[in-house]
């Protein structure tokens, strides 16, 4: 396999900082030995190809702020990868890896780790003003009188095909829908710098008709993004550029149903948007609990299939632990076949990183990611990585549906990639999104106390649920629906969780906080605190 990707000045990960760097995990380091841990993580990267000849390492100052260690740390672990000759000082060009070691390849990571959050801290006894909208009779019924019919029908059950295009385009003073960075943060100028630079590096003939599987240039930028950062091996050739991973799945569901499968089981609460594309093969649901998703449920099903979002499970926020894990390898190996959404890998906030599914069993599973999540899904580009016995049929499916995802923007994206602007723009979101979140949590816990915060610890949304045990509570007998139509009427978009159930749930909402400023999203949740 060729792991070689792009000539050795293009490959800098420094530029940007560490991120995910290797999903290096300070946990795992014995007491004592951290230099010679860190060392030893580096040295085995470069002997299986996560990081190739010509990489550059992260500054001493940013990978030791990336770990919180000391800085003597690093110097100390980069000192021995010198002395071995394994890497070497360049000044202003950095630490560069210029040999192979001999060594076995280690697996990078440990297992998952399972967080749970907080439950909201009780209310402040200072009391939220009455909304004057409120009229008698209950604040749900008077937001449902007010709301036009067209609001109404956005929470129907079950949503149909157009939603979330109606409830983009509802007008609301406060968006607190999930599922979008913060926009206002897409690097402009690094776009128009990349953009500038690949305009001027092309020739007529990389304006016809390209490769369908996507430009060489980004399929080789994305191998080099996973091997550093999700622990993916992958070459080149494995990579399938795509339009974002809405199409992945379209493609996958057409390429699947010809090869006899008829169901793909998801998670229970799930996407309501991944049911939707999956509708064609049948979504029975599987149960999430604290450590993912039930696999002896799964079993149960009898699915051939499964799509999960194990890095930041959709809606709940859980991260899959070790050894739901092993048990799904199990499962794999005894014929299933994983679809692996990424969903969020890399916006995480109090936790480690997880490697992805595909790192540990490639065979098995089709690995899809995006951008959407990065630096905006009006981008409309993503990969997928799939199993060599579907390759070719996603190839083909591919090139019949559309020739190949646009070149231009693929070789701008590689660009921001090899030159490690990509992850410093991640590193400023990652800053901005933490803000808000914690702003989120904060109006959670004074305007709506008792509600159970989940998924706190990485992504781009929150799930709040409300306990209905107590019939006499101040949640008893909430409808979730009602009250995401009556904060519509109110000028506030959510998501009722209901829409990403299966089956009968604890009343709750998911909450997007990444887009919206903190101000925003304090009167938002202000809004909602006064409606139930």
């Amino acid at each position: 396999m060729n792991r070689s990707i792009g000539s050795p000045s293009h490959r800098s990960i420094s530029a940007g900082g560490a991120v995910d760097f290797l999903q290096l995990d300070t946990g795992d380091a014995p007491r004592g030995g951290l230099s010679d841990w860190l060392a030893r993580q580096i040295r085995s990267a470069i002997a299986d190809g996560r990081l190739t000849v010509g990489s550059r390492l992260p500054a001493t100052r940013t990978l030791a702020a990336d770990l919180r260690v000391s800085r003597g740390v690093v110097t100390e672990a980069y000192r021995r990868l010198t002395e071995d000759g394994h890497v070497a000082g360049r000044g202003r060009g950095g630490t560069v890896v210029v040999a192979v070691p001999h060594v076995p390849a280690t697996a990078p990571g440990g297992p998952a780790t399972v967080l749970r959050s907080p439950a909201a801290a009780p209310r402040s006894s200072a009391t939220a003003p009455r909304d004057p909208t409120t009229a008698p009779g209950g604040p749900v019924a008077s937001g449902r009188k007010a709301v036009g019919e067209a609001a109404r029908n956005l929470f129907t059950d079950p949503p149909d095909l157009g939603v979330f295009d109606a409830i983009r385009a509802a007008p609301a003073r406060i968006d607190l829908s999930p599922g979008l960075p913060d926009l206002a943060a897409f690097p402009r100028a690094a776009w128009l710098r990349a953009e500038r630079s690949v305009l001027g590096g092309l020739s007529p003939a990389d304006f016809g008709y390209g490769d369908p599987r996507g430009t060489p240039a980004l399929r080789g930028a994305v191998a080099h993004w996973l091997s550093r950062n999700r622990g993916i091996l992958a070459d080149p050739d494995d990579v399938m550029i795509v339009n974002g991973t809405a199409q992945a799945l379209r493609l996958l569901v057409d390429v699947l149903r010809a090869d006899g499968i008829s169901g793909v089981a998801v998670e229970e609460p799930g996407s309501l948007g991944v049911r939707q594309h999956l509708r064609p093969l049948g979504t029975p649901p599987v149960p999430v609990d604290a450590h993912g998703i039930r696999v002896d449920a799964l079993r149960a099903t009898g699915a051939p299939a499964v799509l999960l979002t194990p890095a930041h499970q959709f809606p709940t926020g859980v991260v899959l632990g070790g050894e739901r894990r092993r048990e799904l390898m199990d499962w794999a190996r005894d014929g299933g076949l994983v679809i692996e959404d990424d969903y969020d890998a890399e916006h995480r906030y109090d936790r480690p990183a997880v490697p992805a599914l595909r790192a540990l069993l490639p065979e098995h599973v089709c690995y899809a990611g995006s951008v959407s999540k990065l630096l905006a899904p009006a981008l409309r580009l993503g990969w997928l990585l799939a199993p060599p016995a579907y390759r070719e049929a996603l190839v083909d499916a591919k090139r019949l549906i559309d020739l190949g995802s646009p070149a231009l923007p693929q070789l701008v994206l590689a660009h921001l990639m090899e030159s490690g602007d990509l992850e410093r723009h991640l590193r400023l979101i990652r800053r901005h999104h933490r803000r808000r979140r914690d702003a989120m949590i904060g109006a959670i816990r004074e305007h709506l106390p008792g509600a159970v915060v989940h998924g706190a610890a990485a992504g781009l949304h929150l799930m709040i649920t409300f306990g209905t045990e107590a019939r006499g509570g101040p949640y008893g007998g909430l409808r979730d629906a009602e009250l995401a139509t009556a904060a519509l009427a109110h000028g506030v978009k959510v998501h009722p969780l209901s829409w990403h159930t299966q089956r009968p749930q604890p009343p709750g909402l998911v909450l997007g906080y990444a887009a919206t400023s903190t101000a925003e999203i304090a009167e938002g949740v202000a809004v909602l605190g006064r409606l139930v």
